[in-house]
């Protein structure tokens, strides 16, 4: 590598890799400079050793480190290491393969992505957001967009809804590893809504992996025109919305997007999301249900609860919390037969909304087990049901139910 700075780098340049990792080199090792630093995705030919690092200056009581904090995938790992050995973890982790590079300082925030070919694509900017010069170990956790981005002013999000932003992107940044860094990173929320979370992850998406285009679809004329108006205002190219059904929604004039959303889709229209995302076959699905009335309906006509569990739906109020339970139980059953790693996680803490749960899903390639397709036939026959998503799915479901058991 040959040195450089920062400042030679022009916006939108395509530069030589190793020029370009060259001159993020100096901004790393700056400890007056350096906010965060990011590097995340892989190469097209290569895997980095760890799926994901991240870099930050904070002060202990022997002096100011840098902190590297290593994920693999399954568990964090946190060093800190004086500024004066330094030099040689920059060099490593300069010479992983990762596929983006983050690098905000309090002058400049630079995106580097490696394209198909191997060369650099450097976009540089300066600084979006006010940094706090507050580096202490145990300081507040910084918020992944800041409370000062000019994106709320816009919005006019209060506390609650930047906190409900910070817990959703946390929830998105493990699975960035996940999407292209070789073309275009397409997204879209289905059912987009008033769109606090849709602006706030196309900003993070932005500045992570830098060419992203989003499509936020409502139904509602009115919301699209308002989110319209709002993105203009917040200067946020690539995102656009348009009036549109989930179930015929094709954003990209066929093209499949990498990324689903749907947040807080009512009822079935959570399902729509979860099945046009899998006809797609897209790499991350997010969907924070709402409303839970299809298999309450079915609860309810039906026979009753298998013995001995009747007391889990005689009372109307406890099967209505049961049904929201099995409902997404049966949604993440069904994501794993045709394809899917799924968790279900905490959106955000109960006190805010009731309607906290997050279905978190990744595409594999790998076949569902037999112990999911078993407890997927069990909980359909003991309860009754016939949950949304699989009847939308219903050809893909039943070859993986038709399967040999191995």
């Amino acid at each position: 590598m040959r040195g450089g700075s920062l400042g030679s780098v022009m916006m939108d340049d395509v530069l030589d890799l190793d020029d370009a990792l060259a001159q993020l080199r100096p901004a790393l090792l700056d400890p007056d400079k350096l906010v965060r630093a990011v590097a995340a995705g892989r190469r097209r030919t290569a895997h980095p050793s760890v799926t994901r690092a991240e870099l930050r200056p904070v002060d202990l009581k022997s002096g100011r480190v840098l902190q590297v904090v290593t994920h693999d995938g399954r568990a964090a790992t946190t060093r800190n290491t004086p500024y004066g050995a330094a030099a040689a973890t920059v060099d490593a982790l300069l010479a992983e393969p990762f596929g983006n590079w983050h690098v905000e300082t309090v002058d400049e925030t630079v995106q580097l992505r490696v394209t198909k070919k191997g060369a650099a694509q450097v976009h540089r900017a300066p600084a979006s957001r006010r940094v706090v010069e507050v580096r202490s170990h145990d300081r507040v956790r910084q918020r992944l967009v800041s409370p000062d981005d000019p994106l709320f002013r816009v919005l006019g999000a209060d506390g609650d809804k930047r906190r409900q932003v910070d817990a959703f992107l946390r929830l998105l940044e493990p699975t960035l590893d996940k999407l292209p860094t070789d073309r275009p990173v397409r997204v879209v929320d289905l059912g987009c809504g008033n769109a606090y979370l849709t602006f706030a992850a196309h900003r993070f998406l932005a500045e992570r992996l830098g060419d992203v285009q989003t499509v936020g679809i409502d139904i509602r004329p009115d919301v699209v025109e308002r989110n319209t108006r709002l993105a203009a205002e917040a200067g946020l190219d690539g995102l656009t919305f348009r009036v549109g059904a989930i179930g015929d929604a094709d954003p990209f004039g066929g093209q499949p997007p990498v990324l689903v959303l749907a947040l807080h889709a009512c009822d079935t229209a959570t399902d729509d999301a979860l099945a046009r995302a899998k006809r797609w076959e897209s790499a991350v699905v997010l969907a924070a249900p709402c409303c839970h009335h299809d298999v309450q309906r079915q609860l309810a006509a039906g026979p009753g609860a298998p013995n001995p569990y009747g007391a889990v739906a005689r009372h109307p109020i406890l099967r209505e919390r049961f049904a929201d339970v099995l409902t997404d139980s049966l949604r993440a059953l069904v994501l794993r037969m045709v394809g899917y790693r799924v968790d279900v996680v905490e959106f955000v803490d109960s006190r805010h909304t009731p309607r906290n749960a997050m279905i978190r899903a990744t595409r594999t390639t790998a076949p569902a087990k037999d112990s999911v397709l078993a407890e997927y036939r069990a909980m359909t026959s003991d309860w009754n049901v016939h949950p949304a998503l699989a009847r939308l799915l219903d050809p893909e479901v039943t070859a993986a139910l038709s399967r040999p058991r191995r």
